[in-house]
C-alpha cells in the first residue's frame, strides 16, 4: 500500500452460501473495494481450501449427527468469526469502529449468530472462554453493522412446512437420520431432531425471533427474495416485528430494515450502497 493510502478503512466481511467458497465472492468483494472498503472473504469450515475432498462438508454433517463430535452447520464457523474479528481489529489499516459482516443464505445465518456471539463475548469474563489460553482479545471483537441475505427461521420453517428446500441443500444428513430413526421419508420430526443434534439451540433459543433483536442498536438490513423457497418472506414477519421494537427502544429505528427483493443483481449494489451510508458517512 502506498504511503499516502495508509489509513484506517471500513471493512466488510462477506460469507458465502452452502457448497461455495471465498473465491466465488470475488466480484462482490471487488465492488466493495472500489468504494473504499477493505473487503474480506473467508472459507466456512469444511468448504473451499478448508475441505479435503468434495464430500468434506457432507461427511462432517453426517458425523455430527451420528457422533456429536462437531458442529459443522453454522456454529463451528461462528466461532471462527470471533478469531477473524480479533485479527481485523489489530490491523493498522482497519478502522475497528467500522467493521461489518454480511452473507448470503448459510453465510447470512452465520453472520447473524456471529454478531450475537460478539455481543455475548463483550459481557462475559475471560475465564469462561476456553480460548483464553490462546490470548484472544475478545474485548476488541466488534461487528458494527450486519447485512443478512436469504435468511431463514428454523422453527417457523418446521411449523409452516417450509423446511424442504433448506433440508435438500444438505440432504445427506437428513437421509442418515431417516434411516437411523427407521422412517420411510423425511418429515418435520426428523428435521427437528437433526437441527437439535447438529446445531443445538438453532431451532429454539437461538432462532431468529430471539437473536435478531439483540443486534440493536447496530445497523441491520435483512434481504430475502420474494420467491425463495429456502428463505420465504413470511419467515421475516415475527423477527422483523421484534427487531423493530428493539430498535425503537434503542432510539434508532432508522438502523433497521427488513424487506424482500429480487436477489443477486439488484440486491448486491443495494447492499454496497447501504454499507456506504452506514460506514463511510
Amino acid at each position: 500500500m502506498k504511503e499516502r493510502e495508509k489509513k484506517r478503512r471500513p471493512t466488510t466481511v462477506f460469507l458465502h452460501s452452502t457448497n461455495k467458497c471465498k473465491e466465488w465472492l470475488r466480484p462482490l468483494l471487488e465492488r466493495y473495494a472500489s468504494r473504499g472498503y477493505i473487503a474480506v472473504a473467508t472459507d466456512s469450515r469444511y468448504h473451499g481450501e478448508r475441505a479435503t475432498s468434495m464430500t468434506t462438508y457432507r461427511d462432517a454433517l453426517v458425523s455430527s449427527w451420528k457422533n456429536g463430535d462437531s458442529m459443522p452447520f453454522i456454529f463451528d464457523t461462528v466461532w471462527d468469526l470471533t478469531i477473524l474479528a480479533d485479527y481485523l481489529t489489530e490491523r493498522e489499516d482497519v478502522d475497528p469502529s467500522k467493521i461489518g459482516i454480511t452473507g448470503e443464505s448459510l453465510g447470512g445465518l452465520t453472520s447473524e449468530l456471529g454478531a450475537l456471539l460478539n455481543r455475548i463475548l463483550k459481557n462475559i469474563k475471560f475465564k469462561t472462554i476456553s480460548a483464553k489460553k490462546n490470548n484472544f482479545n475478545f474485548k476488541n471483537i466488534k461487528f458494527n453493522y450486519i447485512l443478512l441475505c436469504r435468511y431463514l427461521g428454523f422453527v417457523w420453517a418446521v411449523e409452516h412446512d417450509k423446511w424442504q428446500a433448506r433440508v435438500n441443500s444438505i440432504k445427506a444428513v437428513f437421509e442418515e437420520a431417516r434411516a437411523d430413526l427407521d422412517k420411510s421419508s423425511i418429515d418435520k420430526e426428523i428435521v427437528q431432531k437433526v437441527w437439535d443434534r447438529i446445531a443445538p439451540g438453532l431451532a429454539s433459543q437461538f432462532d431468529v425471533p430471539y437473536t435478531v433483536p439483540t443486534i440493536a442498536p447496530r445497523p441491520l438490513l435483512i434481504l430475502n427474495g420474494e420467491d425463495d423457497p429456502r428463505c420465504p418472506l413470511g419467515d421475516l414477519e415475527i423477527p422483523a416485528s421484534k427487531a423493530c421494537n428493539a430498535y425503537e427502544e434503542a432510539n434508532c429505528p432508522q438502523n433497521f430494515k427488513g424487506l424482500g427483493s429480487e436477489f443477486i443483481s439488484k440486491v448486491e449494489w443495494s447492499k454496497a450502497s447501504v454499507s456506504k451510508r452506514v460506514m463511510l458517512a
